[in-house]
């Protein structure tokens, strides 16, 4: 269905594709996998026809293809009402129809026009696959959780759960054929991720997936693509991310052992060569030349040491060496809390949380955190998380009760769409404002979370998701926080950068509450859950 030909793509000297090559057959559902700021979203737009490649092309079977490509980060207007964009949606199918009616008068004037029959052809099935009435418009948004959301209420209230199903409620009624899905499951619940594997598991189209939930990718994903950062291309491998991770690990220690194996054989060749020109100049030292033959005989063993040596040299320039195994260099992190906690570190009591003027979301919330535990807390999206947060946070004021913080608690909030930062500084600016460090250590400290070079001098604007996550991490590490806030802490980091968090985790002394939907970083990472269900908390061990 889509095959992409040769793809290369630079920006000024920096090469981000290079020669990539592959196809994706109808029902095949396609990982897309490789760290932050490898390419993979300039890939998906390429696909789209979004952005132009610098050579090679992209070739769609059949050519008039329906692609539906998610965007990262979400391309809906936010200023207009939630009632307004279904509108606008629906008015795209009214045009759809008119232009239908057009072509059928166009048609019945001049039959004999091939092109008028192709494009009648076009939009009449344009309209057979795309949503095409209210009722199936409805039962979409009931399957997708956004039925309850007023018309009136503007698309930038809504939660990132929200947004990103609306996001892909705008894709999928266009009736797709084929789907290039940038993250699709940042901010998802878990009920929402359920859905969305199962309604993959039932498309019958093709699907390309950037995904760094590993569990989502097990689950939906038939072949992984790994994005090299290095080569800047892909390599393809059968099965889902676990069966990927396997045969990834068996290269890579099987590369491992013919490198070890090439440089041990290549030490003793030296050795030998080194050797074989010590004796031919101890001969020609120790003898004089009355003796023609010895020493004539030495210099010959001298060429032949000589001769080894340059087809050493072109073995080692040639392409059938083995180069060393590239060592994943992901985030290196370590919490250190400058001030232990004591044992009670939170109270939450008789706590109603919400905004003015409205019903509050979450009623009657007692409950306390102890030093050291590791609370997750999940509910469906939109039922107020993050708003809780925010409040304990000091962001917003309880609507009733109170909120008690422990001695020597010194928290640190990592928001979910990452408005803390100043969009206008540069990350070393950005580190500076909250740590006394001079510029040599800020640039030492950005180094371990991967702003190496002029990347800690770029704006906050001008950074990844995954680079503005990995920055407001670096904020709250410098800070010594001993109580972390973390609202979808790792949506926007790759696989490899997660599992780095996981251990950097795992050997924080503090305490944390944490809003996440990732299911293989909970059953790692939880001591207990908070389940939000009907406006209330449950404890759940």
């Amino acid at each position: 269905m889509l095959t992409a030909h040769n793809i290369t793509k630079s920006y000024g000297t920096q090469t981000i594709l290079q020669d990539i090559s592959f196809s994706i057959q109808p029902k095949e559902r396609v990982g897309l996998i490789g760290p932050n700021g490898c390419g993979k979203t300039t890939l998906l737009r390429i696909l789209a026809g979004g952005e132009q490649p610098d050579s090679g092309h992209v070739a769609l079977n059949p050519p008039d293809l329906r692609l539906g490509y998610l965007e990262q980060g979400f391309s809906l207007q936010f200023d207009i009402a939630f009632g307004e964009l279904l509108n606008r949606a629906s008015g795209d199918l009214a045009h759809l129809e008119q232009e239908l009616v057009r072509l059928a008068h166009e048609l019945a004037i001049r039959p004999e026009k091939p092109d008028l029959q192709e494009a009648y052809d076009d939009v009449l099935n344009r309209l057979e696959t795309a949503v095409p009435d209210r009722y199936q418009l409805s039962s979409l948004l009931n399957h997708l959780g956004l039925e309850g959301i007023p018309a009136g209420q503007p698309v930038e209230t809504l939660s990132g759960g929200q947004k990103t199903r609306l996001a892909l409620a705008m894709v999928l009624l266009k009736g797709p054929q084929a789907l290039l899905l940038d993250e699709p499951t940042n901010h998802l619940d878990i009920q929402m991720l359920e859905w969305l594997e199962d309604w993959l598991a039932d498309f019958q189209g093709a699907a390309l997936i950037v995904s760094h939930d590993r569990t989502f990718l097990d689950r939906t994903v038939n072949h992984i693509l790994d994005l090299n950062p290095n080569t800047h291309q892909v390599k393809a491998y059968p099965g889902n991310y676990t069966d990927y991770l396997h045969q990834y690990r068996q290269e890579v220690e099987q590369q491992w052992q013919i490198y070890k194996d090439q440089e041990a054989e290549t030490r003793r060749i030296r050795q030998d060569i080194a050797r074989t020109k010590e004796q031919a100049r101890w001969v020609e030292i120790t003898t004089t030349s009355r003796q023609p033959n010895v020493r004539r005989y030495a210099r010959k063993v001298a060429r032949k040491a000589l001769a080894r040596e340059k087809k050493l040299n072109r073995f080692l320039t040639s392409e059938d060496r083995v180069e060393k195994p590239e060592r994943s260099w992901q985030m290196n992190i370590e919490f250190a809390p400058e001030v232990e906690s004591g044992k009670d570190v939170l109270h939450l009591d008789n706590l109603s949380i919400g905004y003015p003027d409205i019903q509050p979301l979450l009623t009657n919330i007692n409950l306390s955190l102890w030093a050291g535990e590791r609370v997750v807390l999940t509910g469906p999206n939109g039922c107020g998380k993050t708003t809780l947060l925010r409040t304990i946070a000091g962001q917003l004021q309880p609507v009733e009760g109170s909120i008690r913080l422990g001695a020597n608690v010194h928290l640190g909030y990592m928001a979910q769409e990452q408005e803390v930062l100043n969009p206008e500084l540069s990350a070393l600016e950005t580190l500076q404002a909250i740590a006394p460090m001079n510029e040599t250590d800020a640039r030492n400290f950005l180094h371990f979370f991967l702003f190496a070079g002029d990347k800690a001098l770029q704006p906050v604007n001008l950074l990844s998701y995954g680079e503005r996550a990995r920055l407001i991490l670096a904020t709250l590490v410098a800070q010594g926080c001993n109580l972390l806030l973390l609202d979808e802490p790792i949506n926007h980091l790759d696989i490899p950068s997660r599992e780095r968090f996981e251990q950097a985790l795992a050997t924080f002394d503090g305490t944390v509450i944490a809003v996440v939907h990732d299911r293989y970083f909970i059953e790692q990472f939880a001591s207990r859950l908070w389940l939000v269900e009907d406006a209330i908390i449950e404890k759940a061990l």
